[in-house]
């Protein structure tokens, strides 16, 4: 296998995808080309909303051939293009021979949740002052702990078990991976609800729930039934707020409802979709998300 590694103005994006896909590339990736410097712009968007920007002013473009030969053409043809003349050929150079596997795996490794609380993949050992322990490896369902969301509807978890507080009936809206419904049952959930509208993601979480020991009921989002004293919903901001009489619905007097997913620019429609059931406040904020709470 051979890369392509071009620099194009976003403008240009779209239309050299189209030509890569013409000249036979294998696939073509787009990422910013200052990532890592202090000029990397980070670019936050939703299913359904009109992304912030375009894309980014500097991108990298990665077009993968079969061959070395498919890619110096490639390159080739591409320089006698009028749309190439604000763009740079970086490199052709060969894809080096990977143990795939390791490389993944090297990737994920122990996320610490709190210093006591640490979402650990199989193949590593949990850090010596790992208290609680999440055992987890990656796969088709979201949730491994490494995105801020996901981090901090467990850390609120962790910090309801640190104050003693029973977090007493949960439902987990949108359980993905299962992580926040196993991180329940580790702070003493006792019934526990998983539900997704995605079967693989029932599967994962039962799966994963099997792993840790960790006793609940994962099922489609018929099988959420009845009044919780906690409700975690970790999706985005539009089905949140699509799902607001229904989520609140779920809370019991006194319980809690904790939503994640969400930018921190959106936090003033989420309060106002929420207002008619309750008083949502920001909670915590992590790299431009936000967890938002409400006591009923």
């Amino acid at each position: 296998m051979y890369e392509l590694i071009l620099l194009a103005p976003v403008h240009e994006v779209e239309t050299l995808s189209e030509a890569l896909d013409a000249l036979d590339a294998l696939s073509v990736s787009v990422e910013d080309a200052d990532a890592h410097t202090p000029a990397e712009q980070a670019l936050f968007g939703e299913p359904g909303m009109p992304p912030p920007k375009a894309g980014w002013e500097r991108s990298r473009m990665v077009a993968l051939f079969a061959t070395e030969a498919l890619a110096r053409d490639a390159a080739s043809v591409l320089a006698l293009q009028e749309f190439f003349a604000g763009c740079q050929l970086v490199a052709v150079q060969a894809v080096p021979e990977q143990d795939w596997v390791r490389l993944t795996q090297s990737q994920f490794t122990p996320v610490e949740i709190t210093p006591d609380f640490w979402i650990v993949p199989t193949w590593h050992e949990p850090p010596a002052q790992a208290k609680q322990v999440i055992r987890l490896d990656p796969g088709l369902a979201f949730g491994t702990g490494t995105h801020p969301t996901t981090r901090m509807c467990l850390q609120w978890l962790a910090g309801q078990g640190a104050a003693g507080k029973s977090l007493g009936r949960v439902l987990d809206y949108g359980c993905g991976s299962g992580i926040l419904a196993i991180g329940a049952a580790k702070f003493g959930a006792l019934d526990i609800d998983a539900v997704d509208i995605d079967e693989a993601a029932v599967g994962a979480t039962r799966a994963n729930a099997e792993a840790n020991h960790a006793r609940l009921q994962a099922g489609l989002p018929d099988k959420a039934v009845g009044a919780y004293q906690t409700v975690l919903a970790n999706i985005l901001a539009t089905p949140l707020r699509v799902l607001a009489p229904l989520l609140c619905a779920h809370v019991e007097k006194g319980g809690n409802l904790v939503l994640a997913g969400i930018l921190e620019r959106q936090a003033d429609e989420l309060k106002a979709a929420y207002l008619p059931y309750c008083q949502l406040q920001v909670h915590q904020q992590e790299d431009g998300w936000i967890l938002m709470t409400a006591q009923f």
